[in-house]
């Protein structure tokens, strides 16, 4: 399952730079599947959509934090635990109920935007 960052989020941005896929940006913020990605071209987001990787996407938040569920691993590949959630000092980065997904699923997801 992706994480997500709960209304709860302080906009400390503690967890940002711990993120290894740049899956975590600051409310408001506009991201790209490129952004600290090795990915070119294009890319299929979760729900079908074709994306080309430097598109700027608007923001599913403005008030605070938010997570990018077609970037987040959960730092499978790269971490025992998700980074986010182990620095969170208020402990709104949690599991997504809305995206349960194996390993494997989530391990493929970072073997495609880390080539």
């Amino acid at each position: 399952m992706a994480i997500m960052i709960t209304d709860e989020c302080i906009n400390c941005g503690a967890c940002e730079p711990e993120c290894p896929n740049n899956a975590i940006y600051e409310g408001g913020v506009e991201w790209a599947i490129a952004d600290g990605t090795n990915v070119q071209g294009s890319y299929v987001l979760e729900d079908g959509k074709e994306v080309a990787v430097e598109d700027q996407n608007p923001p599913p938040e403005d008030d605070f934090y938010f997570i990018v569920p077609d970037k987040c691993t959960e730092c499978k590949g790269f971490h025992e635990e998700p980074q986010c959630a182990a620095v969170c000092p208020v402990d709104c980065c949690v599991d997504d109920p809305e995206r349960v997904e194996t390993e494997e699923v989530l391990l493929e997801r970072k073997a495609k935007l880390h080539i």
